[in-house]
């Protein structure tokens, strides 16, 4: 090695330099020295599994596109997008507050957009079988009372 890169790897008198300890919540675990001559020690990090926090951000983003009744699309979206910077930032309390608000609004949202419609469709529906027997009944009706004579 070139003596000038020791020199500005190194910080005084051939010390090796000193680093701050970073207190972390992940567990380290050393293992022993391997079976070989060199001695080499291993560090295994474990690291905690990610904490899934649903935001409903692409649920959100179609109802305030398509199913935007009284703007509860919007208001599910602005929640989504509320969660998701939780999310990032490390809350995930308010993460898990925000989502559930944004997935409130947006069965509200669906709701309100599909039933009001599916309602309609089975009122003309049943009005249209129920207009239909009503005609039947009463073609019947004049038929039988034209057919017997009696004109009164």
């Amino acid at each position: 090695m070139n003596p000038n890169s020791q020199a500005f790897l190194s910080t005084s008198a051939g010390l090796p330099p000193s680093y701050e300890r970073i207190k972390e919540e992940y567990g380290v675990v050393e293992l022993g020295e391997p079976h070989g001559s060199a001695s080499v020690r291993t560090t295994v990090i474990n690291m905690p599994r990610e904490v899934s926090v649903p935001d409903h951000v692409v649920w959100s983003l179609f109802n305030a596109l398509f199913m935007n009744f009284c703007c509860l699309g919007f208001i599910a979206y602005a929640y989504s997008v509320k969660a998701r910077d939780q999310k990032v930032a490390g809350d995930l309390e308010a993460a898990r507050r925000y989502g559930s608000k944004a997935k409130c609004y947006n069965i509200l949202a669906a709701m309100w957009t599909l039933v009001p419609p599916l309602l309609l469709l089975g009122l003309v529906v049943t009005g249209a079988l129920h207009l239909s027997r009503l005609a039947k009944d009463s073609a019947a009706f004049f038929s039988t009372k034209f057919e017997d004579g009696d004109y009164d």
